[in-house]
C-alpha cells in the first residue's frame, strides 16, 4: 500500500508555508520541517535536490522515505505537515538507517504520538 494522495504535500505553496512558519530539526542525513495543519491529518512532503544524485538515486531515496513515513504514520501526531529534506549523504544510507533517522528526528522534534520500538524486528 502507498502513502495516499491525501497524505502527501505536493503544492509549492504548502512546502513554502512549512519552510517559513514551521520548526526544523537537523539530522545527519535529513532535515525535518514540521507545522500543524488544519485538516487533522498528518501529511508528508519530500524534497531531494539534484545535488543528491541523478534521477534514479533521487527516486530510490524518495520511495524509501515514502515507505518509512507510510509505515510509521500512526507514530506521528495527527494534524501535522512534515517535510523531509535529504542531504547529499542520504543516498548512500540503507533503508534501516533512514528509518532510524526519521524516527529520531520525530523524537527530537517531539512530534511522535507514541514511543515506537525500532529494534531489529522492524
Amino acid at each position: 500500500m502507498l502513502l495516499t494522495a491525501r497524505r502527501r504535500i505536493v503544492k509549492a505553496r504548502d512546502f513554502r508555508r512549512v519552510y517559513r512558519q514551521g520548526r526544523k530539526v537537523n539530522g545527519k542525513m535529513l532535515k525535518m520541517y514540521y507545522l500543524p495543519n488544519t485538516w487533522g491529518l498528518t501529511r508528508f512532503g519530500f524534497s531531494i535536490s539534484k545535488k543528491v544524485g541523478k534521477a534514479v538515486k533521487r527516486n530510490l531515496l524518495k520511495r524509501r522515505l515514502r515507505e518509512i513515513c507510510r509505515k510509521h504514520i500512526t507514530s506521528f501526531q495527527p494534524g501535522l505537515d512534515v517535510v523531509l529534506v535529504a542531504r547529499e549523504n542520504a543516498v548512500q544510507s540503507s533503508y534501516n538507517e533512514l528509518q532510524q533517522e526519521v524516527l529520531n528526528l520525530g523524537r527530537w522534534g517531539k512530534i511522535l504520538a507514541k514511543e515506537e520500538s525500532s529494534g531489529p524486528g522492524d
